[in-house]
This record gives C-alpha cells, structure tokens and sequence, in this order.
C-alpha cells in the first residue's frame, strides 16, 4: 500500500470513528437512555438516598433518622394523650414525661441532620426499607383506644404499647449501630439502646403492680 493510500483510509477510518460518536443516542432525560446507577436528577429518590461514598453518613444513617422521627413521634403523642387524662399514678405521668422530654429533643437532632444530608423529613409510612423496620409502631386503632380508654385501663393499655414501642426502637437502634456511618447517630442509638431498655423494665413493673 502507498504512501497516499494509506493516509486516505486513515482518514476516512477517523471519519467513520467520529460519525458513530455522533450518532451515540445521549444519555438523560433528552436521549431516553440513562445508564444503570447514573444520577437521574433530583426528581429520582433512589439517586436523593445515596450519598457519596466519601461522605461521613450512608444510607444506612439517612433510613435511620427517617424511620425514627415518626417513631419518636408518636411516642410523644402516646405520651400527651395520657398527660391529657385524670386519675393517671404520678409514677406513669413521670414515665411520660421523661419519655417526652427524651425523644422530642431527638426529634429536632435528627431532622437537622438530615437538612444537612439534603434529604427528606417528611414521615415515612410504617413499611420502612428492606432490611429495615418499624417495629413496635400502634396503629390507628391502637392509638383510639388509648385516647378513649380511662384510669387503669388507660395505664394498662399505655404501658403495654410503649413497651412494644421501646422494643421496636431498640431494635431499629442496634440496626444502625451495625450498619450505620455517621458518629452521632450511632452515638445517639447507643444511648436509645441504653435507656429504653431500663424504661421496659420499669414499664414491667408498673404492669405487674396494677
């Protein structure tokens, strides 16, 4: 092959090259043809819950903090209904109290970081993620039942719910202390851990003296 000839088909294979380049269909939103694990934008919730992997939290932490804000929602909930009621024993409106007290504040921590983490605070449905739960959650009708229910039956009802509340925490708490990244989070279940596992104790013996 000359010289000329071989400078032709050089040319004209460069030509070929940057003609298929051309013509590969764009990936987004505009080419229809987005690659598996790209970023979708902001409108992709699978894209807005998984942060860099430099980052100081995962996702582990971001399912955490978004299960556990409704959680500790409705035990302060659980717990106004019974500071509403009369005739409750001052050591089950203390038990509240301190429940309240505990967990609202934590309401607000955990909030915040997720504003950090630009991720949602809006509440989760009690379904969760796979590999993640809300245990111990009361139901529509459970929480009825609390609101209607008066004197001891009312301590009776409370104190088995929170027990099963507490439990579910605990257990979503030991969830993230194994797969969670961010240091406060597992610092802050550590301590969840830590108390509710004394309040079930004492929620126990309030039970068996009724």
């Amino acid at each position: 092959m000359n010289t000329k000839f071989r400078s032709i088909s050089i040319a004209a294979a460069l030509a070929a090259s940057l003609g298929l380049a051309g013509c590969t269909p764009a990936s987004g939103p505009a080419g229809g043809n987005t690659m598996p694990g790209m970023h979708h934008g902001s409108s992709s919730p699978m894209a807005s819950m998984m942060p860099d992997a430099n980052a100081d939290h995962n996702q582990a932490d971001i399912m955490f903090a978004r299960m556990m804000i409704p959680h500790h929602a409705q035990a302060v909930e659980m717990s106004d209904i019974m500071h509403a009621k009369p005739d409750i024993p001052a050591e089950v409106t203390s038990l509240a109290t301190r429940i309240k007290a505990a967990q609202a504040p934590e309401i607000e921590l955990m909030t915040g970081w997720l504003k950090t983490w630009n991720q949602p605070t809006g509440m989760m449905d009690g379904s969760g993620m796979p590999g993640h739960s809300m245990g111990g959650m009361v139901d529509a009708e459970g929480i009825s039942k609390l609101k209607a229910a008066a004197g001891t039956d009312a301590v009776r009802l409370f104190l088995t719910q929170m027990i099963g509340h507490h439990e579910g925490a605990i257990i979503m708490a030991e969830q993230e202390i194994s797969g969670g990244k961010f240091p406060a989070a597992i610092e802050l279940c550590r301590d969840i851990v830590t108390s509710q596992a004394a309040e079930i104790v004492e929620m126990k013996e309030l039970l068996a003296g009724l």
